[in-house]
């Protein structure tokens, strides 16, 4: 646990001095919000409700790749990933550390990329934040326990840009079925059904295990 914590406060305190990987995420959410506003016709309000959860889940899916890419980047510099794999205990603590830090980065820019999609196409989300908040706080955990124990694979190839995603992306289908169900519903003012939470849960619990326990050979390799 110590090192979990350890290694969430070196990444949060290295992201603070620098904030290049939040601002990356953000300056490429607000361009995707940008082209979906001038690429889709003028719609009526409820049209655009429909379709709020679709662009946002997208903006946040591609933005995250953009951060997951660079979460072990630092640590290919003077080859400070071995000696991750040095540090005492189990080395699904560095994992959760990573995973951790991720998540909250990660989230920080969705808070301020659903407030500019609010804006660019006047969707009032206050009413839905509660409902939202929870599918997307769980559709991220998902997100960054799979990125997390991919990162560190593509990372080590010259293709890690082109590497990642297309590790990732399949193995994040359930996880954008049940946000893009749950997030539509939340928006829409109705509850949120069991099976997009029963999904997203599962998901997690299922990748967050596995990547506990795979991330030694992950370091390993």
């Amino acid at each position: 646990m110590n090192v979990a914590l350890a290694i969430l406060w070196k990444d949060l305190v290295s992201e603070w001095r620098s904030r290049d990987r939040v601002m990356a995420m953000l300056v490429f959410s607000i361009l995707v919000a940008v082209v979906f506003y001038f690429a889709l016709p003028m719609l009526r309000p409820e049209e655009l409700s429909a379709l709020a959860p679709g662009l946002l889940w997208t903006a946040y899916l591609f933005s995250a790749l953009l951060g997951l890419n660079r979460s072990f980047a630092l640590e290919l510099e003077n080859d400070a990933l071995a000696g991750l794999a040095l540090a005492p205990g189990n080395r699904g603590w560095i994992f959760l550390g990573k995973a951790a830090a991720n998540w909250v980065l990660i989230s920080i820019v969705q808070i301020l990329t659903a407030g500019v999609f609010a804006l660019f196409y006047g969707i009032d989300l206050v009413p839905a934040l509660p409902g939202l908040a929870t599918v997307v706080g769980l559709g991220t955990v998902g997100i960054c326990a799979a990125g997390t124990l991919l990162a560190p694979m593509a990372v080590r190839t010259g293709f890690r840009e082109v590497l990642l995603p297309v590790l990732l992306l399949p193995a994040l289908f359930p996880i954008l079925a049940g946000a893009v169900e749950g997030s539509g519903a939340a928006v829409a003012g109705r509850p949120i059904p069991f099976a997009a939470l029963q999904l997203l849960l599962v998901t997690d619990g299922i990748y967050l295990i596995v990547a506990f326990l795979g991330f030694d050979y992950v370091l390993d390799e």
